[in-house]
């Protein structure tokens, strides 16, 4: 069932083993996700991860929206079994057996993971180019309007002097009168030119911002350079142990068992602080995982919200549920900061979307978020109490929402007593053959925030 080894890449088009984390309960989205948006191979699911195999380039891996992080899977074994009695030597000697191998598959991991990097960094470069060019056009068409008004402005100037400059006393007369007849409409020329000159000063601000935040959006995905030789690799070494192996030996004698290892197998140097590559080792009864990570940030960290309010893995795996269609119309009557909303519309983009919120500050959120994610012609906004929504009768094709029950957020009604009229308004404005989509928080033992998706028919 497991392997050990994983296959060296020479290609573009070769296939890439990976994992990716997954938040409680999500591994099934993640699951689905990967076999249809990139015909990944060999899916296995355990918990809190899914490990894939993909030809599909790295770009699109990154776009997954059920991930949480996005790893190259190094080493995929069964668990290292280890007793309370085991002397320290012996120990090391058994983690470094099984958990570091053939120095081959180090290498060859670390050039695909190169590689990846390269693709990233191209993919960045490509979208920075595309930006700066769609900015500039932007600015050259702000700054032909101001050249525009400065030129009339001029013209007009131009016709008033030579009013002013006959020489017959008759044509003076009728010049003077003509300039002062003139005299607002060039005033107006004046108000009018301005804030043109004032627009073509500010594309270039508004340019250098743009490109700025395109940098740092871009920043998310892969900000590690490829690898130039596999040799003299500063590394890192994350260790997770969980289980009984944990009462054996721990995740910094682990650490320190792999790194001491590896200089000596690769010569490679370990850096604590700011490595070139970071090593992610899982260990518990399990399996046995280790993977590097492909991105700093994780892939959750959507680069189009400005303000994230509900989990963006949940928001969309909430939106899946919805089975939304070309042409559906969506609404969020409890919408907060849009998150939901927002990932719907980031899938699905023949659809509308339609967001309420009782209170002006989240709205206000909201309203920056569509913008920042340059939503406004498929996200709209409306301010409405969710127990009556000014919507006809059978108007809407889904429901999602987040019901809100006061405790990262204040509720200005009680939920508990409120949620049948909700529920029933929700009844009433939704198409009889769509689904509600409602997320509910449930505590158990140790305060642990368990997140339960259910449907109402």
């Amino acid at each position: 069932m497991f392997s050990n080894i994983m296959p060296e890449v020479r290609s573009e088009d070769s296939v890439v083993r990976y994992y990716c984390t997954a938040g409680n309960g999500m591994e099934p989205f993640l699951v689905d996700e990967v076999k249809r948006k990139l015909a990944a191979q060999d899916v296995y699911q355990i918990p809190g991860k899914v490990l894939f195999s993909s030809s599909a380039t790295i770009r699109r891996v990154c776009d997954l929206k059920a991930a949480e992080r996005l790893f190259l899977l190094l080493k995929q074994d069964s668990p290292v079994r280890l007793s309370t009695h085991t002397s320290p030597a012996k120990a090391a000697s058994v983690l470094q057996s099984r958990l570091l191998g053939d120095g081959c598959q180090w290498i060859s991991a670390v050039r695909t993971w190169s590689r990846l990097q390269g693709e990233l960094a191209a993919s960045r470069n490509a979208v920075t180019a595309s930006t700066t060019q769609r900015d500039r056009e932007k600015g050259r068409g702000c700054e032909k309007q101001s050249d525009e008004g400065l030129k009339c402005l001029q013209e007009s100037r131009k016709r008033r002097h030579e009013f002013t400059s006959e020489e017959s006393d008759e044509k003076r007369r009728r010049g003077r009168e003509e300039g002062a007849r003139l005299s607002p409409d060039l005033e107006k020329v004046d108000d009018v030119s301005e804030p043109k000159k004032v627009c073509a000063d500010y594309s270039k601000i508004e340019l250098e911002q743009n490109l700025e935040s395109c940098r740092k959006n871009t920043d998310d995905l892969g900000k590690d350079a490829p690898l130039g030789s596999v040799e003299n690799v500063s590394f890192r070494i994350n260790c997770k142990c969980s289980g009984k192996l944990h009462r054996c030996v721990s995740a910094q004698e682990v650490s320190r068992v792999m790194g001491i290892g590896l200089s000596r197998l690769l010569g490679w140097k370990a850096d604590l602080k700011n490595p070139k590559l970071e090593i992610n080792v899982y260990l518990n009864d399990d399996y046995c995982l280790l993977g590097i990570p492909l991105t700093r940030l994780p892939l959750a960290n959507r680069s189009y919200l400005k303000t994230p309010g509900l989990r963006s893995t949940v928001a969309w795996a909430m939106a899946s549920l919805a089975l939304i269609e070309p042409g559906s119309c969506v609404v969020d009557p409890m919408c907060g900061v849009g998150t939901i909303l927002i990932e719907a519309a980031k899938e699905h983009k023949a659809a509308c979307f339609l967001g309420v919120d009782i209170d002006d500050g989240q709205l206000q959120k909201a309203d920056e978020n569509v913008v920042f994610a340059e939503l406004q012609s498929r996200v709209h906004l409306l301010k409405a109490s969710s127990t009556a929504l000014p919507l006809p009768s059978a108007s809407v094709d889904a429901v999602v929402c987040d019901l809100p029950f006061g405790r990262k957020f204040s509720t200005r009604i009680n939920m508990a007593e409120n949620l049948p009229v909700i529920l029933s308004e929700m009844e009433r404005f939704v198409f009889f053959v769509s689904k509600t989509i409602l997320v509910n928080r449930k505590k158990k033992k140790r305060k642990k925030k368990v997140f339960s998706l259910f449907y109402i028919l």
